[in-house]
């Protein structure tokens, strides 16, 4: 069985996200991880699937229009604020760059953009600074059934 809209627009974007290349970091990827997942310093990325919200309907025939809200969130360790703040931001750049790139996704979704991320300085237990990036994600796209 193929996936459903939301389930290809959400495979979607992870696969671009994982494709890109963050040199000098390699931060590993997941999607929907657990809260506190503890980062490596190579840095992490986690696709977290987010709302769908209430969609807009056309009746006749009926078609479901979504502003599909979903979260990327970006984790950077490191001791010096300076550098955690650099790769962040350099990491971002990769982000926002590849969906400018492709802001289809391959043709699953009709547009797909990034809004202002929120950004939170934290310590992991034992005392390693990290910096968090929570960018909302929305996929605009449409299909014939809410569950489809």
């Amino acid at each position: 069985m193929a996936d459903s809209k939301r389930e290809a627009a959400l495979k979607a974007l992870f696969a671009l996200v994982a494709a890109q290349d963050y040199a000098p970091l390699t931060p590993d990827m997941d999607r929907n991880a657990p809260e506190r997942l503890k980062p490596t310093s190579a840095g992490l990325i986690v696709l977290r699937d987010g709302d769908p919200g209430e969609p807009d309907v056309d009746l006749s025939p009926p078609v479901y229009h979504y502003s599909h809200r979903a979260e990327l969130v970006a984790v950077i360790k490191n001791p010096e604020q300076h550098i955690r703040d650099g790769q962040l931001d350099a990491l971002l750049q990769v982000v926002g760059g590849a969906l400018l790139a492709d802001d289809t996704l391959g043709g699953v979704v009709e547009t797909v953009r990034a809004g202002e991320p929120s950004m939170i300085d934290d310590a992991e237990e034992g005392g390693v600074p990290i910096k968090v990036a929570v960018v909302p994600i929305i996929m605009e796209y449409s299909t014939v059934s809410a569950l489809l």
